[in-house]
């Protein structure tokens, strides 16, 4: 079980406390500190069966400065969260094949 986290964000903070609460204990990526890659943010994706835009933070100025839009390709997308952790959407929770984005916290649980 692994956690992309980012202890700044009150969902991350509050995801991963509901997580402890639960008794597990999840391995943390800090994902701003330890940027994921092109491939893992794909696999991401496919756990998570969600298009790519639906795990970006569109309202972060790095989205608007990389000339992104809501229908900008996959591909560019996926280089854009690979280049700017910090349009990825967190956290995401990944566990037992499967992905799911702590928003809000609770919903982490249907993947356990």
């Amino acid at each position: 079980m692994i956690i992309w986290h980012n202890p700044r964000c009150s969902k991350s903070r509050q995801t991963l406390a509901l997580l402890e609460e639960k008794g597990h204990a999840p391995e943390i990526r800090r994902y701003l500190e330890d940027a994921p890659s092109e491939a893992e943010i794909r696999e991401a994706l496919a756990q998570l069966g969600r298009p790519a835009i639906e795990m970006m933070r569109p309202k972060e100025a790095a989205f608007r400065e990389a000339g992104l839009a809501k229908d900008s390709p996959e591909e560019a997308l996926i280089a854009a969260m690979a280049a700017h952790p910090i349009l990825i959407e967190r956290p995401i929770l990944f566990a037992n094949g499967r992905a799911a984005l702590g928003r809000p916290p609770e919903a982490v649980l249907d993947i356990l």
